[in-house]
């Protein structure tokens, strides 16, 4: 029995020690495994594009370069198209932003009165502009460096983004083969388990990104132009782009990009102001209401709390990288817990019916032992 005890303790040890040898591992590897996080996020969204291009016989590794030279080319010609006008009108925007918090102060000054609120102390306490200015700075500040963090610095950002994009060009050019590689790591029947939930996974984490990106391009549009006929064409273009850039961030997005919007329509009076801010609240509720249910939510499944949270974390632990990629990961890993854990618990209980075995990407029928799981993740997604 002793002998028995200190086999189990000794093996319990080794696992403690393998578990912490493991996570140093990770925490050394903490930067290639945000880039490998990223390149996944971007080969589930060029995929489908591929896949389309080897519909039309086009090899495959030909296909890649296709499509990444046809996104880079569209995003350098667009850049070059606004790129200069976005630059200057920022530019412009910033030199006049300490006019604009002036103004943004007496406007508070204004209202408080009407509240009854005559001390000047009490105005500035609870309308401190300048610490409010001097917070958000600060925020954006550790953001930024949040997002930095992990990559050392502006110019190890860049390289590490240059490195995922040429990762996810080889994942996605050799994806059946590295799926192979993958699988055959883990034992029957879960290597064919596994192998059949990577179909539905890569569609849910790069139609969400598809879908964030085309609908933050919509609504920059939509702004640029509707700030133009409220007056503030002098800054439209630029209000646009940025509401464009932060609507990518899910829930909080959207509040950031008015902001700035808000600040310029001040100047030009409480009519104009309101205006603007109907404007940006009908865009929140196109947004809610009809374009995230139809290009985002119809592909991720995800339920608005965990999308929240996942934003949350992913801004808590990778600054603006996080809140972006890491969304979709969640998304990828709903995938698992509906398909692997949801899905045959309803079916052990009886509570579903069993679909039609479906073939796997080689056109090949599954062995009995990945029938079972193959069957569950055809199974109508919650």
């Amino acid at each position: 029995m002793s002998e028995k005890r200190q086999a189990i303790s000794l093996s319990d040890l080794l696992l403690i020690l393998a578990t912490l040898f493991l996570v140093i591992i990770l925490w050394q590897l903490r930067s290639l495994l945000v880039t490998l996080m990223i390149a996944v996020v971007l080969a589930a969204a060029i995929a489908p594009l591929v896949n389309a291009a080897e519909k039309l016989r086009i090899p495959r590794w030909l296909g890649v370069i296709v499509v990444y030279i046809s996104l880079i080319a569209g995003l350098i010609g667009a850049g070059l198209i606004i790129g200069p006008s976005v630059s200057e009108q920022i530019q412009r925007l910033a030199s006049r932003l300490p006019i604009y918090l002036d103004n943004l102060w007496i406007a508070a000054e204004n209202l408080a009165l009407r509240m009854g609120i005559t001390q000047v102390e009490s105005i500035e306490q609870f309308f401190d502009i300048q610490s409010l200015t001097n917070w958000l700075f600060r925020s954006s500040q550790q953001l930024v460096v949040r997002s930095f963090g992990f990559t050392r610095g502006f110019i190890g950002g860049v390289v590490n983004l240059v490195l995922a994009l040429v990762m996810s060009a080889y994942m996605v050019a050799g994806s059946k083969n590295l799926i192979q590689g993958l699988v055959r790591l883990f034992p029957q029947p879960w290597d064919e388990r596994l192998a059949a939930q990577v179909t539905p996974i890569s569609r849910r984490m790069g139609g969400y990104i598809q879908g964030r990106v085309l609908v933050s391009a919509i609504l920059g549009v939509v702004i640029t132009v509707g700030l133009r006929i409220l007056g503030l064409s002098e800054f439209a273009l630029a209000l646009g782009v940025i509401a464009g850039f932060t609507n990518l961030i899910p829930f909080v997005g959207p509040v950031l990009g008015a902001v700035p919007a808000l600040i310029v329509a001040i100047p030009q009076g409480g009519l104009t102001f309101l205006w603007v801010l109907l404007l940006f609240v009908l865009i929140q509720n196109l947004e809610t209401y009809v374009l995230d249910p139809l290009l985002v939510g119809s592909s991720v499944r995800v339920r608005p709390l965990y999308q929240l949270l996942a934003v949350l974390g992913g801004t808590q632990v990778l600054g603006i990288i996080g809140a972006v990629i890491v969304p979709p990961w969640v998304a990828g890993v709903a995938v698992l817990l509906e398909n692997l854990y949801l899905q045959p618990k309803l079916l052990a209980e009886g509570k579903t019916t069993i679909y039609e075995i479906p073939i796997n990407a080689d056109n090949q029928s599954l062995s009995d032992s990945g029938k079972l799981s193959a069957g569950v993740s055809k199974l109508p997604e919650n």
